[in-house]
């Protein structure tokens, strides 16, 4: 991959995690209002449980997220970014510009999801 690439996909990823990382303080911020509220009435309790457990869901799914922007950040300063992590073939730059922070190529993800038959 060539430089101006890869400084494209390094802008990218880091715009993502950036907005993830104040997604995630908006989050937090959500739920400590939400931990703050003192309701008597059972509706109102089951609702906030509700927004709680989406909050929590949201919060988990934004940290595998950044976890994952963070090992693509990785591999850009380490070379291997838009190889494949399972077949070390280069990763089709339609899959990179869809998800740049894809791990494997095509194939690979398909044999991954199938449960490797």
């Amino acid at each position: 991959m060539d430089r101006k690439s890869t400084h494209q996909f390094r802008k990218m990823l880091q715009a993502k995690l950036q907005e993830l990382q104040r997604s995630t303080s908006q989050v937090r911020q959500q739920g400590r209002a939400l931990e703050a509220s003192d309701s008597k009435d059972e509706g109102d309790r089951a609702l906030i449980s509700q927004t709680k457990d989406m909050l929590f869901r949201q919060s988990a799914q934004n940290a595998a997220l950044v976890s994952s922007i963070r090992s693509a950040l990785a591999r850009i300063e380490d070379g291997s970014f838009g190889t494949c992590l399972n077949c070390e073939q280069e990763i089709n730059m339609k899959r990179l510009k869809a998800i740049p922070w894809v791990r494997y190529c095509v194939a690979c993800q398909e044999l991954i999801e199938n449960g490797g038959s």
